[in-house]
C-alpha cells in the first residue's frame, strides 16, 4: 500500500483524485478518503480487496436509492433550510465521528449492500475500472457533491456500487447549508436537471 497525500491541498479534491486514476504508473486499486479520517480497522487492504469483488466502487455508508432534488445520500429532502433524513432501509453502512480515532459509531443500516449513492468520505475502486468506463471526479464539485455526481457518473457508466464493512473514525460531520454547499448543490441539481 502506497499512500499519495496532498499536503496542505489547496485544490478540490476531484483533482486530487483524477490525479491518481490518471496516473501512468500506479497501484490497481485506489482508495480515495478525506483528510480528517482516523482508520480504525486493522484489516482494511483485506475489507477493500474482498468488497471489489462485489462492487465496482465501495464505501461506507450509502443509499440504495435516489430520489428527485436530493441535496445528499442521506437525505431526501431539504426544505427551508431543514433536512429530512431518507427512510432508515434506503440507508446502509456506519461509520464514527469524533475528534480521536474509534468514535461513536453512526449505524445507518445493513452492509454490505447495493447502493445508488455513496458518501465520499472514503470510496474505493480498481483504477483499471474506472479507466475503462471513462470514469472520473468532475473538477466543478470541489469540496462539496464531488461524491454524488461521482456516484451518478458512475452508475451512468454501468458500475455497481455498494457498501462495505470498513472501520473509519471521521472528525468532521460535513458543511451542509453552508454558502459554498448551497452553491454546489444548484450546479449538481443543474447538471443532472434535478432528476431522480
Amino acid at each position: 500500500m502506497v499512500a499519495h497525500i496532498a499536503y496542505e491541498n489547496r485544490r478540490g479534491l476531484p483533482d486530487v483524485f483524477n490525479e491518481r486514476i490518471t496516473a501512468q504508473t500506479g497501484h490497481e486499486i485506489l482508495v480515495f478518503v478525506h483528510d480528517d479520517v482516523w482508520i480504525d480497522d486493522y484489516f482494511l487492504a483485506d475489507r477493500v480487496i474482498e468488497g471489489l469483488k462485489s462492487y465496482d466502487v465501495i464505501g461506507v455508508a450509502g443509499n440504495r436509492r435516489r430520489v428527485q432534488n436530493q441535496p445528499a445520500w442521506a437525505f431526501k429532502t431539504l426544505i427551508d433550510g431543514k433536512f429530512t433524513w431518507d427512510d432508515r432501509p434506503n440507508l446502509s453502512g456506519s461509520i464514527a465521528h469524533g475528534a480521536h480515532p474509534f468514535g461513536a459509531i453512526s449505524f445507518f443500516g445493513s452492509v454490505p449492500a447495493e447502493c445508488e449513492l455513496l458518501d465520499g468520505v472514503f470510496l474505493a475502486a480498481k483504477k483499471s475500472t474506472l479507466t475503462d468506463k471513462s470514469t472520473l471526479f468532475d473538477p466543478n464539485f470541489d469540496f462539496h457533491f464531488y461524491d454524488m455526481d461521482f456516484c451518478r457518473s458512475a452508475r451512468k457508466n454501468g458500475l455497481r456500487l455498494g457498501t462495505w464493512p470498513i472501520c473509519l473514525t471521521h472528525q468532521s460531520g460535513g458543511a451542509f447549508n453552508s454558502p459554498s454547499w448551497r452553491e454546489k448543490l444548484l450546479m449538481y441539481r443543474n447538471k443532472w436537471e434535478a432528476g431522480a
